[in-house]
């Protein structure tokens, strides 16, 4: 079986191999500025060209069970696909990240899937884990922040938190560039109150759950 290549331009095997590494050790990791060349910059613009209207109130649970909460969170999200070339490039750049890491470390990872996630001021999202109660197919979280000149006073950092455990073990303020990745089944986290608007990209590397006809994730 052929081995799908990576698209060029964007692998950067260092940034690979530290990510890897950091999963290996801690199960979570924490980089300044991954993305290469002006990546970052594309996603921004994009995101900010983008009107209200584009986004829609977040829910939280799944299936029938998913609703509107908003004394849980707050945000308003979009969902991204290749149809502008930035997020196509981004997309790019985290399926060689998948296969990296399934060469490196096994994972099983299948695909991926990501939104922008824009943040009114006030808004935030109570602590929670990524992967939905008795299902699997979440693995990997990624955040990717678009916030320039974030000050301390601006709030909305992550707090990444040990299952059990009430004390954050990282607090992440959400500086432009930034990224963190976690195993989605390992660590709650929680988005603290925002008091400017605050832009990300959340995403989640999957596996496949198939069984029979019945695809898992439903691409």
């Amino acid at each position: 079986m052929n081995t799908p290549s990576p698209a060029p331009g964007l692998t950067n095997t260092n940034i690979y191999a530290e990510i890897a590494d950091a999963l290996s050790e801690r199960s979570y990791c924490l980089l300044a500025s991954p993305l290469p060349g002006n990546l970052a910059d594309s996603l921004f613009i994009h995101f900010n060209s983008l009107d209200e209207q584009d986004f829609k109130e977040a829910a939280i649970g799944r299936d029938a069970n998913q609703h509107i909460n908003p004394f849980i969170r707050g945000d308003r999200i979009r969902w991204i696909d290749k149809t502008h070339p930035a997020t196509r490039d981004y997309l790019d750049w985290m399926e060689n990240l998948r296969l990296e890491l399934n060469r490196r470390l096994f994972l099983g990872l299948f695909d991926y899937e990501c939104q922008y996630a824009w943040y009114p001021a006030g808004a935030f999202y109570k602590k929670h884990l990524d992967a939905f109660k008795g299902n699997t197919n979440r693995v990997l979280s990624t955040v990717l922040y678009l916030n320039p000149d974030w000050q301390p006073q601006d709030g909305g950092e992550l707090l990444l938190y040990r299952q059990e455990s009430d004390v954050p073990i990282e607090t992440v303020s959400p500086l432009y560039g930034r990224m963190i990745i976690f195993l989605s089944n390992e660590f709650p986290h929680e988005v603290a109150k925002t008091n400017k608007p605050r832009r990300s990209i959340a995403g989640w590397f999957r596996v496949n759950n198939s069984l029979g006809a019945s695809i898992d994730p439903p691409g």
